[in-house]
């Protein structure tokens, strides 16, 4: 029995409720991160935010979409659970990376701006 098409029903359910609970967090709090890089714009902040969502939205799932090309065939739920296991981390953990670069480097902008 094949158990690809399970996996990936399950892998990108679980994936895209991810990505789009995080972008939420981050579309919601990111309004005062960039009020603070340009100021006095509220308009063009809000947009600003939105395209920044709209990105990590497009970059997340398209990333989450090719990782399903190079799953080799599921022959037993054991190997199932372990190989959603395995992307699943890999996402989060990628999701967590980029979050810390774009603060880092928003960071060091804000203090140059300074």
């Amino acid at each position: 029995m094949n158990l690809n098409i399970i996996g990936y029903l399950i892998y990108l359910t679980i994936t895209s409720i991810i990505i789009v609970g995080v972008g939420k967090i981050c579309y919601k709090n990111g309004n005062i991160l960039v009020s603070a890089l340009i100021p006095d714009h509220e308009d063009l902040c809000h947009k600003a935010n939105q395209i920044l969502l709209v990105g990590y939205y497009l970059l997340n799932l398209g990333y989450c979409a090719m990782t399903l090309i190079s799953w080799e065939k599921m022959l037993s739920f054991h190997q199932l659970l372990e190989v959603i296991a395995l992307k699943s981390a890999i996402i989060i953990g990628t999701i967590a990376i980029m979050h810390y670069l774009n603060i880092f480097i928003l960071t060091k902008y804000i203090q140059k701006l300074i």
